[in-house]
């Protein structure tokens, strides 16, 4: 029993030594990659304004489009969500996953995990 403690305390020990040896960056490309992995049930709404005029749920990620040929990122990001039509956070019958693009160039937008 104690040989099992002291590998996971040791094994707890090494994680925490390489997450803070990493820098920012790499710390949010690992955190990214675990949410990836278990997923997120993520909110995206677009603004008119002050006002939600589309709403978007249980997405699992946004993805920054990549080209084919030079693997260069594209100017947009893309992904599947629920278009929640009456803006009532819920999956109704008849609201159905669609894709859906949003150019870098939008500032109209906000992505969030579900609340509810």
């Amino acid at each position: 029993m104690k040989l099992r403690a002291t590998r996971a305390l040791l094994t707890s020990a090494t994680a925490i030594f390489l997450l803070t040896s990493c820098t920012q960056e790499q710390q949010n490309k690992i955190s990214r990659d675990i949410q990836n992995w278990t997923g997120t049930n993520g909110v995206l709404e677009f603004y008119a304004g002050d006002k939600v005029v589309r709403r978007f749920i249980k997405i699992d990620k946004l993805s920054t489009a990549m080209g084919t040929q030079d693997n260069l990122p594209r100017p947009y990001r893309f992904g599947y969500g629920i278009m929640d039509e009456n803006l009532n956070f819920m999956a109704d019958p008849g609201e159905k996953k669609v894709y859906f693009e949003i150019s870098d160039y939008a500032s109209n937008y906000l992505f969030f995990e579900n609340p509810h």
